[in-house]
């Protein structure tokens, strides 16, 4: 791993040994692999209008327009238009548009992976309906190929492999589990051959969060559930999924599925993570052939549901919340009633920010951006939208579900010496559950 920097002053980070020519091919053959029908369809539809940069948190951050989003395609699209496109034969016969080189990989390295959360905002603007964030998450792949990777991503990718999570060995996921239950005196379940119900978990609950995982044990075992903590099937949040190793991302899918169909669960419950979602319930119908052969849900879903049936009271709290849509639930998944709902059930009166639901700002540390420690400044730059829209709500409480989020907000918060705390859906259910 080598940090570098472009003739032009733009950071890179370099992973492997491949010359440039086999980095160049390596994510040529992967971008032009990615160009299906409805990728070709998104690039012939650009008009070129700008309506994607207002609505990415990076350029009104800055105010600089190559953090428009369109503008991150770049690569991505020169390869089509030279390989792929209509008129593919004629650029390359009369040289319309430079080939794609390495130097220019390396410049936009630092556009896809430090300017993008992947949040999806800019798809809402588009008037032409082009998922920009979907094809940014494709042009991954081929960086991924390339070696075109930022560091700490890279480091968590090979970390995952080696732990089957990013966060801890699978060796010490049981002790963990086990600690947290005896932290929080909450009897936890661990790999129990048969259940209905098996937890998954991401590297916050692991490591920052880990109240959370005894939170969620509280509330099935309230409900009388079925359900288990796996070894061989906990970690969700899928670093392959976000940095474009496509490989990874299907390992570690089939893994958290297969583990729990062989568990006989119907039910694969997600933790707070918005990328988490993402992966398994949208990208896992990939793997098998449009069939997922169990049900899928995130959290918030599950605590929305068993809140509406009544398995669960809440104490009526009384208070103002604002609350924080996590980009991949609520703009990429459509969830963002189930949350208002559980909350309103404390008791609750919900001040929204300016834009919520799926309009919300992103916290900015999606996609790994709050992982990469290069991408910090932007990220900040970001974090003073939300700041800003949580204080024009001025509620009591903030509120999210995602534990990305909450570390992103955290830090942010920690930056600009901010005193609101971000406080977690599933803990504040846990902790007012009454009799």
């Amino acid at each position: 791993m080598t940090a570098k920097t472009t003739a032009s002053g733009v950071a890179y980070d370099i992973q492997g040994n491949q010359g440039d020519i086999e980095r160049r091919d390596a994510a040529m053959q992967t971008f032009v692999r990615d160009f299906a029908k409805t990728a070709a369809i998104h690039m012939e539809s650009c008009l070129r209008c700008g309506m994607c940069a207002n609505a990415c948190h990076f350029y009104v951050g800055t105010g600089d327009p190559k953090y428009t989003p369109i503008n991150k395609l770049r690569p991505f699209e020169q390869a089509y238009h030279r390989h792929i496109g209509p008129f593919a034969p004629l650029y390359r016969l009369f040289g319309i548009g430079s080939n794609v080189g390495v130097e220019m990989l390396q410049e936009w390295e630092s556009l896809l992976f430090d300017a993008c959360s992947l949040c999806g905002r800019c798809t809402l603007a588009c008037p032409m309906g082009i998922d920009i964030a979907e094809l940014i998450k494709e042009a991954r792949h081929g960086m991924y190929k390339a070696g075109l990777v930022p560091d700490r991503l890279e480091l968590m990718d090979r970390t995952a492999k080696a732990w089957g999570s990013p966060a801890t060995p699978a060796d010490d996921f049981a002790d963990i589990i086990r600690e947290a239950g005896e932290e929080n005196g909450v009897p936890m379940n661990i790999d129990l051959p048969k259940t209905d119900y098996v937890v998954t978990t991401a590297p916050a609950e692991l490591t920052e969060h880990t109240k959370a995982l005894a939170d969620i044990a509280k509330i099935l075992n309230r409900i009388g559930a079925s359900w288990t903590y796996s070894t061989e099937g906990f970690e969700a949040s899928n670093i392959g999924y976000i940095n474009g190793d496509l490989d990874l991302q299907e390992k570690m899918t089939r893994k958290m599925i297969d583990n729990a169909v062989n568990i006989g669960a119907h039910t694969l419950i997600l933790p707070e993570c918005g990328h988490a979602y993402g992966a398994a319930r949208w990208e896992a119908a990939r793997w098998y052939r449009g069939k997922i052969p169990l049900r899928i849900i995130h959290m918030t879903e599950f605590l929305g549901e068993i809140v509406a049936s009544g398995k669960i009271k809440l104490k009526q709290i009384g208070e103002t919340t604002s609350f924080h849509d996590p980009c991949q639930l609520a703009r990429r998944g459509g969830v963002t009633e189930a949350p208002r709902e559980v909350l309103r059930a404390m008791g609750f009166e919900i001040k929204e920010l300016e834009d919520h639901g799926a309009l919300g700002w992103c916290c900015g540390g999606g996609g790994g951006v709050v992982s990469n420690v290069r991408a910090d400044p932007l990220r900040f730059k970001a974090f003073e939208l939300k700041k800003k829209q949580v204080e024009d709500a001025d509620a009591q409480h903030f509120v999210t579900a995602c534990g990305q989020c909450r570390i992103t907000l955290t830090l942010g918060a920690k930056k600009f010496k901010w005193d609101k705390k971000v406080e977690s859906l599933l803990e504040l259910v846990a902790d007012n559950m009454i009799d």
